[in-house]
């Protein structure tokens, strides 16, 4: 039997596309039992992935303006939830 909390389904939301925002998040310390918090701000691509069910959805967030110092990666994946877009929108 398949795992139905696995299943994704990619999107694009044009309304989304090119917005300013900001992300928090967080993953769990290396060697402890908590987890941390980073921040993050940038555009959104308008790309998403719905994920698990029910869906959760993720947006993709690329040219990044704040992000943790060791942070590499130059995008990020931020859950809806966790997603505000920026006043300078309007």
């Amino acid at each position: 039997m398949s795992d139905i909390s696995a299943r994704t389904e990619p999107g694009f939301d044009p309304e989304m596309a090119g917005q300013l925002a900001e992300c928090d998040g967080g993953g769990a310390v290396i060697g402890t039992r908590y987890a941390g918090r980073e921040d993050f701000a940038g555009r959104l691509t308008g790309e998403y992935v719905d994920h698990g069910d029910p869906p959760w959805r993720w947006y993709l967030m690329t040219k990044l303006t704040l992000k943790p110092a060791s942070y590499t990666a130059t995008s990020v994946w931020c859950e809806k939830g966790n997603l505000f877009l920026s006043e300078k929108n309007a």
